[in-house]
């Protein structure tokens, strides 16, 4: 046997053994995509923080984890699709298709793809009211004490609950959002004389509950701002909401941020 030939099956052993490590590596890395977008769809997903509008408990650029389980609850940091209209064309972003195949497989980017993050202030049935003589905003008569995590400035002074006056009463099937920072955040408020394509002036304000993807739980990046986002404890002391009508009622009829 000449020398080639007794070389050829060691190259044809080495071929095999690449091709089974290829093979190998191609499942692991199926494999793993297959998790991430099963996680994605029924677990959890992250996203990135885009605006001013919950400043301090969330900065431009953090990325928080979406928990898709539990049902949310007031007070809670939430997660929603645009109900349509609370987004400019530029706010919206203009995702590229790898922007939307990275975020399918729960990679988020810094281009938008549609959805916004609010703390959920009312659920079906809640009369959501501001303010109360105190300048306080009450949910079913009860102050909320939301010196806990409304915006302060440099300076330490706290915004107020609320410039604009209104007192709503939460329809089926939705919630009453608002931003944290509350001069910089157009929220539900912004949205109570908005004309409705398909429901009563003011339908907009209130967020569709299958357009919530869940509550945020968590701060995950920048590492140095790493926390738990926990419901804060005065919304455990909210009575009960009323029988929630088909449609919202808002007072006044016409209100503007």
């Amino acid at each position: 046997m000449t020398a080639t030939e007794e070389a050829a099956p060691a190259r044809k052993a080495d071929q095999g053994g690449l091709g089974a490590w290829l093979r190998e590596l191609l499942i692991v890395v199926v494999g793993a995509l297959v998790v991430s977008i099963l996680i994605r769809a029924f677990v959890g997903q992250m996203f990135i923080i885009p605006s001013q509008s919950m400043e301090n408990t969330l900065l431009v650029g953090d990325r928080v984890v979406v928990q898709k389980i539990t049902d949310v609850k007031r007070g809670q940091v939430v997660v929603f699709a645009d109900p349509g209209g609370w987004l400019s064309d530029e706010e919206a972003g203009n995702p590229t298709t790898m922007d939307k195949v990275l975020e399918f497989i729960g990679i988020p980017t810094a281009n938008g793809t549609g959805h916004l993050i609010k703390r959920l202030i009312g659920l079906p049935g809640d009369r959501v009211q501001c303010c109360d003589t105190q300048g306080r905003l009450t949910v079913n008569g009860k102050a909320l004490d939301e010196s806990s995590y409304l915006y302060r400035d440099p300076d330490g002074v706290q915004v107020a609950p609320s410039e604009v006056r209104f007192e709503v009463v939460v329809p089926k099937d939705r919630i009453f959002v608002m931003g944290d920072h509350r001069d910089l955040s157009a929220d539900s408020r912004c949205h109570l004389s908005d004309i409705s394509r398909t429901g009563p002036k003011g339908d907009n304000a209130f967020v569709p509950m299958s357009d919530v993807v869940g509550p945020a739980f968590a701060v995950a990046w920048p590492i140095g701002r790493a926390a738990w986002l926990k419901q804060p404890e005065t919304f455990k002391e909210v009575p009960a909401p009323g029988p929630a009508p088909d449609r919202a009622e808002i007072h006044p009829q016409d209100v503007s941020c």
